[in-house]
């Protein structure tokens, strides 16, 4: 990775002001105008190097009091097609596919976020409904001790 790019990820991981034009101060920064830096955000959305900049949200403080993270046991014929059907779904905010071991069948996961326990499990089988799988696990969040993001590249 070009090491212009590499320091636009370092500037953009941390949070960013809240201010009339953060990108044009963040540019300045980097020896860049407003302009070059939104150029080479384009370039790095089109590589598939940068997904996507964005607002995180404190869930809990505006009444998202549920979260749960749902295991499904998926056919390996069929993980590409509910992967993308779970990810589908605006509730869920993580889908991965791990692997399975012998006692732990389950390999597709799920994040869901909601209002209510209530609401989370009509997610969970509105989930279950549109993709087929009946087999899961879920288990609710009960304590927050640590929730960054991943910093790439140091500051």
């Amino acid at each position: 990775m070009e090491e212009i790019k590499k320091k636009i990820v370092s500037s953009l991981q941390g949070d960013i002001p809240i201010e009339k034009e953060p990108f044009k101060n963040i540019a300045s920064e980097l020896g860049l105008d407003e302009d070059e830096l939104l150029v080479k955000l384009k370039e790095m959305k089109k590589e598939g190097t940068l997904r996507r900049v964005g607002a995180i949200l404190r869930h809990r403080e505006v009444g998202f009091e549920a979260n749960a993270m749902v295991a499904w046991q998926v056919p390996d014929s069929k993980v590409d097609e509910v992967g993308k059907i779970m990810a589908g779904f605006e509730e869920a905010s993580h889908v991965y596919l791990r692997p399975t071991y012998p006692d732990w069948p389950y390999n597709l996961f799920t994040m869901i976020h909601s209002t209510s326990k209530d609401e989370c499990e009509k997610i969970i089988n509105n989930m279950s409904e549109a993709s087929g799988i009946e087999e899961y696990k879920y288990l609710y969040s009960t304590k927050e001790y640590k929730k960054t993001s991943m910093e790439y590249f140091n500051r």
